[in-house]
């Protein structure tokens, strides 16, 4: 079975990242959003990156009772407005905002001194923390100060997920621990992905979600394409061939990790 013929199997799926107001999406969303669910993607979190574009990815949000959305600017973009704590939780007091981010940290492309950076993330968990809602944690050459940050501002309150993860089991382990889940993207089907290879073989279901990071990232066999919802399927499906599993297994779990993340807040 391949993943475009996954609903005859009546399988759901959730695309737990994806930017829908992103340029090559946003001016064909409805048609998006179309195939996605025709595939048997039900839901999806349309996340957020700068407080400027904050109100149209909640306008998104909210005009699909099967989307939800964040708040959060992205650890990579420096002239942007700066988030404060109160500007978080005010733009985050809302029914379809169900996560705080993406926020982290990013040594890759960014070099010298990144205080800023480290600041802003600790402002993303407190307003998390005040809210009561999980975060969404982009991190890249940088899991021993995501971790250690994650600790000191008591991240495991509201638990989260790590977005587009790409760091070695032992990080991941220690993420588990603080209450947060494991997100998986297309970087999954890519052959040379072996620390991505191993992340799925060795963690529980029960600790994995999906995503699509569209339109970025897509999956074998749409590589080099602009990445959609829809393709998330391919994901689950190469997470099921590496644990030796059932599409309908990775399915279920990752639908209900899902689930969890948005409606429970991974609150302890």
């Amino acid at each position: 079975m391949t993943p475009e013929t996954s609903t005859q199997a009546s399988l759901e799926f959730a695309d737990s990242h994806c930017h829908l107001n992103y340029e090559g999406l946003a001016d064909r969303v409805e048609d998006v959003l179309a195939r996605m669910r025709e595939v048997g993607v039900r839901r999806a979190l349309n996340v957020c990156t700068t407080l400027s574009e904050a109100q149209s990815v909640l306008d998104t949000a909210r005009a699909h009772d099967f989307l939800v959305c964040s708040v959060g600017v992205h650890p990579d973009y420096e002239d942007v407005v700066e988030p404060t704590v109160e500007e978080l939780v005010r733009r985050g007091d809302h029914p379809k905002v169900a996560a705080v981010g993406e926020t982290g940290l990013d040594y890759f492309r960014l070099k010298g001194d990144l205080s800023w950076q480290r600041e802003r993330f600790r402002v993303h968990i407190r307003a998390a923390r005040e809210l009561g809602k999980p975060l969404i944690i982009h991190t890249r050459d940088a899991a021993e100060d995501t971790i250690a940050i994650l600790k000191e501002e008591k991240a495991h309150e509201v638990g989260g997920v790590m977005h587009c993860f790409t760091e070695n089991i032992s990080v991941a382990r220690q993420a588990v621990e603080m209450n947060f889940l494991v997100s998986l993207s297309g970087i999954v089907t890519f052959k040379n992905a072996t620390q991505v290879h191993e992340v799925a073989r060795e963690l529980g279901l029960e600790h994995l979600m999906i995503e699509t990071d569209a339109p970025f990232l897509a999956p074998v066999p749409h590589r080099g394409q602009t990445n959609e919802p829809a393709w998330v399927v391919h994901v689950a499906q190469r997470i099921a061939d590496l644990k030796a599993v059932s599409l309908a297994e990775v399915a279920q779990w990752t639908s209900s990790n899902y689930t969890r993340f948005i409606e429970a807040r991974l609150a302890s």
